[in-house]
């Protein structure tokens, strides 16, 4: 049987030595690959990724996930050379459609077109070779990078959508797929997505691993660790509407008017949840969209996934809520509770 992959993917609202710390923290676990977030107006992805490759030595690193709208191909490029040298060879290149984009004025649009070309001269330039591309969205000539890079970096697409998957099945090395609500029906849709993309390009599907995207998050207490995605879960029952779970309209509505009370972004440590969501939202519901938990609960529900017939999951962290407590401390005891799971589950296996 193919080895476990996990990867641990941090969003990064706190300062650079913090930050540090978590990525330390995430290889002592005994995640395999660590993804940064990519968000406008947050800490920069690349310089954070630079930072994680000095004070680790093992684990893969990249973005989780980057756009194409933000910066040219050629700065992807230059970026992911430096991270691959800093790292001796540890870097990976995960793009997608992007978030954040459109409260910078940014409107993603022809996003198959252009992260298709912005993968095409990555690759180019991180080959070493002369890069002339000539496509509907980027047009350029060049010698090359200046610091010939260590080589081609793995490629994971992010997606939700038929279409971008299809897109991986075509080029990606992983594709990351948004996994909330996954069942056999869905694992089966994006497996089909994925070989139509191969199939187009006369390309063997087995080249592609699928990665299912989660959101952990993990305690001691058990309790708490599900009060701190309540919020995340009331969020994502309003984004997957009906093809989400089946609840009683009167439930759904009386949730939705309690998010519409909140405010600021559901893993935002100083958010403001409405009271009411504690009751609302009960275990059951929690965990249509999140794995949660302690460290055995959580094992249990990983394996439930990798049943599915993964041999990789993406693992989006969120932080345990403590009053008093912030942002950094909350993900590293998701963190530090994460070790055990991961371990027992590389025994199972």
């Amino acid at each position: 049987m193919n080895s476990l992959i996990f990867e641990a993917e941090i969003t990064p609202g706190m300062g650079a030595d913090e930050f540090c710390k978590l990525a330390e923290a995430v290889e002592v676990a005994g995640f395999d690959r660590l993804g940064v977030s990519d968000v406008a107006l947050w800490p920069d992805t690349y310089q954070l990724q630079i930072l994680a490759a000095q004070v680790t030595s093992q684990i893969m690193i990249g973005s989780m996930v980057t756009n194409p709208y933000t910066r040219h191909p050629a700065v992807h490029a230059s970026a992911l050379a430096t991270l691959n040298d800093v790292s001796n060879g540890r870097a990976f290149f995960g793009i997608g459609i992007g978030a954040g984009l459109e409260e910078i004025g940014i409107d993603p649009k022809r996003p198959l077109t252009t992260i298709r070309e912005t993968i095409a001269v990555v690759r180019s330039l991180l080959s070493g070779e002369d890069t002339v591309f000539e496509g509907s969205i980027f047009d350029l000539k060049t010698s090359g990078l200046v610091v010939q890079s260590l080589g081609l970096v793995p490629v994971a697409i992010g997606t939700r959508s038929p279409q971008v998957m299809r897109l991986a099945g075509e080029l990606a090395d992983i594709a990351l797929v948004g996994a909330r609500n996954l069942t056999h029906d869905s694992v089966a849709n994006y497996k089909k997505w994925l070989l139509q993309g191969a199939d187009r390009v006369g390309r063997n599907v087995s080249e592609v691993m699928i990665a299912p995207r989660v959101t952990l998050c993990v305690s001691e207490d058990s309790e708490l660790a599900h009060s701190s995605v309540k919020r995340y879960a009331a969020h994502y029952l309003e984004i997957v509407g009906e093809n989400g779970p089946k609840l009683e309209q009167a439930k759904k509505n009386a949730i939705f008017n309690a998010l519409s009370r909140s405010s600021g972004w559901y893993f935002d440590h100083n958010r403001f949840d409405d009271p009411e969501l504690e009751t609302l939202v009960d275990t059951e519901l929690v965990r249509e969209f999140a794995i949660v938990g302690s460290p055995s609960e959580v094992s249990e529900q990983l394996k439930e996934v990798l049943d599915l017939g993964f041999t990789q999951i993406s693992c989006n962290l969120a932080a345990v809520r403590r009053p008093g407590g912030s942002m950094a401390e909350g993900l590293l005891e998701t963190i530090n509770g994460s070790a055990t799971a991961l371990e027992k589950l590389r025994n199972i296996r």
